[in-house]
């Protein structure tokens, strides 16, 4: 990944895989934290990251470790089906 301070929406749509009205929207939506400048957003690399789930602190990560193991074990079964379709 690109080692940049701040990413524009059509950057941040690239690295996402959405499109830049998604972006924008999640931005007006207050889902992403964007500072404006002139016209423009600014999305910072610690957003990204906090996008990206890497900023998880322990306890959130062992929350989704727990739920995903889980969801394995009660839905195995259907899961490895939904796989193979």
């Amino acid at each position: 990944m690109n080692t940049k301070d701040f990413y524009s929406i059509p950057e941040m749509a690239k690295i996402l895989r959405i499109s830049r009205i998604a972006v924008y929207k999640k931005v007006k939506n207050g889902q992403i934290k964007a500072t404006k400048i002139g016209r423009n957003f600014a999305i910072s690399k610690d957003e990204l990251e906090v996008i990206l789930g890497e900023s998880l602190n322990p306890n959130q990560k062992r929350t989704i470790d727990e739920g995903v193991k889980k969801t394995v074990k009660e839905y195995g079964d259907v899961l490895q089906m939904l796989g193979n379709v």
